[in-house]
């Protein structure tokens, strides 16, 4: 065990993180040559067309130093506010971790973030200056806020460039050098914990787990102690570029069992697998596994097509598996029918989902308004927790409503501090903290309500910062405030799907734009369409879609006018009755309108 070394990659988003991990895995040759590419552990299509980390990815690696063989379990993990809890169960798994500073960016919001989760859970850091060579680097001057940030000595800042292959080999000096190997007890009862796991069509769940303590053998009983299951082990291995099969595994490594899981709910992400013995009893004690995910932001995922209802929810079951932070019940919506009520960790995460289903699972969706979660307090004092506006109670029966607020921190050169200074006072942003970090560098605090952020905030952030700001947040509070719920009336019928609970002072606003966005979407009908926006019973904005119109008198050519008006009576009649029994057709496009009525 003295030779394992189990280490995380952890970084803001775009500092070098994969390119870093290509490098290692080219050093340890772990990686034919024949099959090198950018990005190799990123072996997911959305990650590379959108050049991102989306999931963490296990790999083990051979290193000889001092003439002695050294394995080394490494986990790229991904940058993006939205996947820190993939970036937390990576972290639970290890025991040193390389933080990646790009020469360039300096220190980001996301950087400090990932650095505390590691600090809790009492990580080793290694601190690595990575692009060094490029021609905006700053060295001297990013290394002052490494020590400033982690109170490191300056010398032991591995300075790198992942894209010459610069430093590599200090990196891997340093990872056995510093890291101090797994403790644990090969003879004591097995415990492994569960970090990650995929769906294979052909043999089942594949369950990526860490051994903490005890033996694993092909063939083994065992017992996942949360949900009390049991299995017979057909196969164990190690994680490399693919899988290496092995027939024992002991307490230190990283690997993977296939045991004929064929339900995905039986998986759970932080659960512990121990053996089973003669009386059919857990052997081993559960490990503390990772906390519960708190989803922030919440939608509705309906099917296109009714009848493939079914295929939804065996295909969102199946991509719980690989992301356990995605949270889902069923739902009915009477615009949209039978779907699902999912929570995401923000509005990336709800857009990688929505796309993974439809690319990986070939599934056509519809996908709600996002919301967040509220706390609704009645007359008589009960809260109620509503996560979709259609679960509002009575206005009458409300005493008052209580909504999320988040602690946003924000890093970014001083010259648009006013720019997101407006930004946040325009989202009901509370300022708390302004601190310099450098000359020119700033960390500004807000504490903003969360439902004002999950739209279009940190696209907005981006735009005016040039791309420069960079945004971490974490849960608040929840604090009273004077919220309404604006309903979406097509032809006099609410639409729930269109729904959106909102401050009472931007409501007339939304509803205004939201109504003149809806009337460039609906088609035109056989009959005339009123887009309303109320609150309650009272109307607060209109439009109205025109009939199409047919010209009936096309066929009358003089004669007398009794005619003409005979027909357009005719017509008229028609009209009315196609009035009181047509239904409107809402295209897709509608219920993602909410998203960018400021476009």
């Amino acid at each position: 065990m003295k030779n394992i070394r189990n280490f995380c990659i952890i970084a803001h988003i775009d500092h070098g993180k994969s390119t870093l991990a290509d490098r290692l895995l080219e050093a340890t040759k772990t990686i034919d040559i024949r099959a090198q590419k950018n990005q190799v552990l990123d072996n997911m299509d959305l990650e590379r067309e959108r050049g991102i980390t989306i999931k963490s990815h296990a790999i083990q690696m051979n290193y000889l130093y001092d003439d002695q063989a050294y394995i080394l379990n490494l986990i790229d993990t991904p940058g993006h506010v939205d996947f820190t809890y993939e970036v937390s169960r990576s972290i639970a798994a290890c025991e040193g971790a390389l933080l990646i500073v790009d020469a360039s960016q300096g220190i980001e919001a996301q950087t400090i973030s990932n650095l505390y989760l590691a600090l809790e859970q009492n990580l080793t850091i290694i601190p690595v200056l990575n692009k060094i060579d490029l021609p905006g680097a700053m060295p001297e001057e990013v290394k002052d806020q490494i020590v400033e940030l982690i109170g490191c000595a300056r010398a032991s800042i591995i300075a790198a460039s992942a894209k010459q292959g610069i430093g590599i080999d200090e990196i891997l000096k340093a990872v056995i050098r510093d890291i101090p190997p797994p403790k644990g007890d090969r003879k004591a009862p097995l415990q492994a914990m569960i970090f990650d796991s995929v769906y294979n069509t052909f043999r089942g769940v594949e369950v990526y787990f860490r051994m903490f303590n005890g033996t694993l053998k092909q063939g083994d009983a065992i017992k996942f102690i949360s949900t009390d299951l049991n299995y017979k082990v057909e196969e164990i291995g190690i994680l490399k570029l693919q899988k290496v099969p092995k027939t024992i595994i002991q307490a230190g490594d990283v690997g993977y069992v296939i045991a004929g899981i064929k339900n995905a709910n039986e998986v759970k992400v932080g659960d512990t697998i121990t053996h089973v013995d003669k009386q059919d009893q857990a052997t081993g004690i559960a490990l503390q596994g990772f906390k519960e995910v708190q989803p922030m932001v919440f939608a509705g995922i309906y099917p296109v097509d009714t009848t493939d209802y079914e295929l939804l929810r065996d295909s969102i079951e199946k991509l719980k598996l690989n992301d356990a932070s995605l949270m889902w019940e069923p739902e009915t919506s009477s615009a949209l029918g039978f779907g699902f009520r999912c929570g995401f960790l923000g509005m990336l995460h709800m857009e990688i989902i929505q796309e993974r289903l439809e690319k990986e699972f070939n599934i056509t969706i519809i996908t709600t308004v996002p919301s967040v979660r509220f706390h609704v307090i009645d007359k008589k004092g009960n809260r109620i927790a509503i996560q979709a506006p259609a679960d509002m109670p009575d206005p009458g029966n409300i005493d008052h409503i209580e909504e999320p607020l988040i602690l946003a921190q924000t890093i970014t050169k001083s010259e648009f501090v006013g720019n997101i200074i407006k930004l946040c006072m325009d989202r009901r942003g509370i300022f708390k903290n302004q601190v310099y970090l450098t000359t020119d560098r700033v960390e500004l605090t807000f504490e903003l309500p969360l439902a004002e952020v999950v739209f279009d905030f940190f696209d907005k952030l981006k735009t005016i910062s040039r791309g420069y700001a960079s945004l971490d947040y974490k849960f608040s509070r929840f604090v009273v405030a004077d919220l309404v719920k604006l309903d979406i009336l097509l032809h006099n019928e609410k639409v729930d799907a269109l729904s959106a609970i909102v401050h009472r002072d931007n409501a007339y606003e939304r509803g205004k734009v939201l109504c003149k966005k809806l009337k460039e979407i609906i088609p035109r009908h056989m009959f005339e369409v009123s887009i309303q926006a109320a609150i309650g019973v009272k109307i607060i904005a209109r439009e109205t879609v025109k009939a199409i119109r047919k010209d009936v008198t096309a066929k009358c050519y003089g004669g007398d006018i009794s005619r003409k008006r005979k027909l357009l009576e005719k017509q008229k009649k028609g009209k009315k009755r196609m009035r009181q029994v047509g239904s409107v057709e809402i295209p897709q496009e509608a219920f993602m309108a909410v998203l960018k009525l400021d476009d």
